[in-house]
């Protein structure tokens, strides 16, 4: 069977500013239509990334190549403008001189005026932003200027869409509205997308597939539900959702712990791991198989209580989140069972 060429390629991209390394040998492909949220924690390199796909950052090793053609390696590279690359910042950079048609009309500003008016306008109306065509950016809600900012990156149809935190300047509902409309958009257009954002929840709910950067490198990238179910390392862990973090060694393909021993048959002899445990994978318990911990605190939080406590051989406090609505006080003592299925047993990375 042929390969399929992806729409998206990087191959070992490094960027270098003098001795800071921002980018070390990132490698990865995007299929035409995915959406891919790009995460990881503040100066991992994240729009870095972006600005090297987009053409606005040079790679100083590594080549990045768009439906098969190579914009830019130690021989070739390509003026953004001539990329087909969409782009949408988190300040949306809208012309404040420009009505909201001729900014979304901007990029189409070589195409004959009649054609350019009328890509607009439809977007603009699939937008819901047809009756402010004649207005200016100062004069929309923050989610209206998101929605121009998109209609314009939309315009030229580009073969990309980079948007770097698009959703972080709005607010609760909101947010997450804007959020609905604009990948429902991109969806039915079936526009490529990399999107990054600094919160993992929006991340997986966005996104067909994760990618995780760490100190310029990339940690791991897959789908959603494999990246989440299956981290790498218990950073990767960690960062995708609150996780318990107990340390071990393994010994005969196991690892003792406060909490219980667990199987580790992927594991070297004598390495070092984190047992990682999600709240939901814990429960409270009547039976007497469980660990015997002391309530440090029980809090309602409408479909969950999240309950703290001490675990006795445990240095950190161990979180615990139930739908059962346990009425617990604090000093209390209460038993704790854990899930097996739920405890990943992974590289300790430090944290």
């Amino acid at each position: 069977m042929a390969r399929i060429e992806p729409l998206l390629a990087l191959e070992g991209v490094t960027v270098a500013f003098g001795d800071v390394v921002a980018l070390s040998d990132v490698s990865f492909e995007i299929a035409a239509g995915q959406i891919v949220s790009l995460v990881g924690p503040s100066g991992s390199g994240k729009s870095t990334l972006l600005r090297v796909i987009a053409g606005l950052v040079p790679p100083s090793r590594g080549r990045v190549r768009i439906a098969g053609e190579e914009v830019a390696s130690a021989d070739c590279f390509v003026e953004p403008e001539q990329r087909r690359v969409g782009l949408v910042f988190q300040d949306y950079a809208l012309f404040p001189h420009l009505t909201i048609e001729a900014n979304v009309a901007f990029g189409l500003r070589h195409r004959d005026r009649g054609a350019a008016h009328a890509t607009a306008a439809a977007l603009l109306d699939r937008f819901g932003l047809s009756r402010y065509a004649r207005s200016y950016p100062h004069m929309l809600s923050g989610g209206e200027r998101q929605r121009v900012a998109l209609a314009r990156a939309l315009a030229p149809q580009p073969r990309v869409l980079l948007m770097d935190e698009p959703f972080s300047g709005l607010d609760g509902r909101l947010r997450d509205r804007i959020r609905v409309e604009t990948l429902q958009v991109l969806r039915e257009t079936q526009t490529t997308t990399m999107m990054v954002t600094h919160d993992p929840t929006e991340a997986m709910r966005a996104a067909d597939r994760l990618a995780l950067l760490r100190a310029g490198r990339l940690v791991q990238i897959g789908s959603v539900e494999h990246v989440y179910e299956h981290p790498v390392t218990s950073f990767a862990a960690r960062f995708l959702s609150d996780v318990n973090e107990v340390a071990g060694t393994c010994r005969g393909g196991r690892v003792e712990t406060a909490l219980g021993t667990f199987e580790a048959p992927h594991v070297a002899e004598a390495e070092r791991v984190r047992v990682c445990i999600r709240p939901h994978h814990l429960r409270v318990s009547d039976g007497p198989t469980g660990v015997r911990a002391r309530v440090l605190s029980s809090e309602f939080l409408g479909e969950t209580d999240r309950m703290t406590l001490e675990v006795a051989g445990l240095d950190e406090p161990l979180y615990l989140r139930t739908s059962a609505h346990v009425r617990v006080a604090p000093g209390q003592t209460v038993s704790v069972e854990v899930e097996p299925a739920g405890v990943l047993v992974l590289a300790d990375d430090g944290k």
